[in-house]
């Protein structure tokens, strides 16, 4: 097996609104309208080809899961952040990891905002 990539990422939302919401209005996904009828709420979004599926459960207790949003500069994503009123984290350079910053969706879910390293 050889994978070209991930499809998507599922995560739970207490509240599927507010998280189309977020994810719209902060974070700059699109809406998909291409969701069946799964018997509960949820939503599909799509950012740069790939997509995050939200379901509309409580979600699990945290201890590390996270997904990364890969942007093109990291500086203007936390001002922009920032500027609609969340807060988010930068943090230290990691070799190998580029430059990171983290924050918490309405729901407590763990989002890692990476801008990788330039390739020499």
């Amino acid at each position: 097996m050889k994978p070209t990539g991930i499809h998507h990422v599922s995560i739970c939302v207490r509240d599927t609104a507010e998280a189309i919401t977020f994810y719209t209005d902060v974070l700059g996904f699109t809406l998909l309208n291409t969701r069946p009828d799964f018997g509960f709420p949820g939503a599909w979004l799509e950012a740069g080809g790939e997509q995050l599926h939200l379901m509309e459960r409580e979600p699990s207790v945290s201890v590390g899961e996270h997904f990364a949003v890969h942007v093109e500069d990291l500086d203007e994503a936390v001002a922009d952040i920032r500027a609609a009123g969340w807060r988010v984290d930068p943090v230290d350079h990691v070799l190998g990891a580029g430059r990171q910053a983290f924050l918490h969706d309405p729901s407590g879910n763990f989002i890692e905002l990476n801008q990788p390293d330039a390739v020499a």
